[in-house]
């Protein structure tokens, strides 16, 4: 069997793209309008990570270093985070170095590419057209895009779909447990990249591989392929 017929599907946040900048300006930008200040800082790896965990969050751990947590603040704020992030979502974000490369090489062996991010659809896609690289993946789908989101098995399953693929023959690349609790109820391989802010600790989360730096992506993916064909 050839290298071709084989479905990729790629986190977005800490997995393809380091957007932790944008994402803690959005939530500072919050803090600020509740007069609290700057809660969260890019400079700091622990705040990194709480970043791609996402706005609610972000918002849930600025208010309780401020000793105001308040689930209702939270719920209050999270639609002005997202505005606030839309609205400047490329000015900190860049991709990971040799991302595209991977996924070119990927694309020229005959696999078929797409995301499957927990970000909502409409400012994934922005995100990705306005870094010029929406038109390199077949399908995009988001936290929105179906009822449910990851680690729900359904929107990576769908993912394969549209790209024409079939599970038997997928893999999943992203950064965190939801992304391994993802594909594991799947039934999908797990790659998992140390260069977000996790690092090596998502070891510890036993992927099937893990990526230290994408110009090792395109064998490992072969070779994962090869693994599941294989009696």
């Amino acid at each position: 069997m050839g290298m071709g017929n084989g479905t990729v599907v790629f986190d977005l946040d800490g997995t393809l793209a380091d957007t932790s900048g944008d994402l803690l300006a959005a939530a500072n930008h919050c803090f600020r309008s509740m007069g609290l200040g700057d809660q969260l800082d890019a400079g700091v790896a622990a705040d990194r990570a709480v970043a791609f965990r996402g706005g609610r969050a972000m918002l849930t751990e600025g208010l309780r270093r401020a000793g105001r947590l308040d689930e209702d603040v939270v719920t209050q704020y999270f639609p002005r985070f997202i505005s606030a992030y839309g609205a400047a979502i490329d000015v900190h974000t860049v991709l990971y170095p040799g991302a595209m490369e991977a996924v070119a090489a990927l694309r020229a062996a005959g696999m078929a590419v797409g995301i499957c991010t927990n970000k909502p659809e409409g400012l994934a896609q922005t995100l990705l057209e306005r870094l010029g690289v929406r038109g390199e993946f077949g399908a995009l789908i988001g936290a929105d895009t179906l009822p449910v989101r990851k680690p729900h098995p359904q929107p990576l399953a769908e993912t394969v779909a549209r790209l024409g693929g079939r599970a038997e023959r997928a893999c999943l690349i992203g950064d965190t447990i939801t992304d391994r609790d993802t594909a594991r109820a799947l039934g999908v391989p797990v790659v998992l990249v140390t260069f977000g802010p996790e690092g090596e600790a998502v070891s510890a989360l036993k992927p099937d591989a893990l990526l230290h730096d994408y110009a090792a992506l395109p064998d490992i993916v072969v070779r994962l392929f090869a693994e599941q064909v294989a009696p």
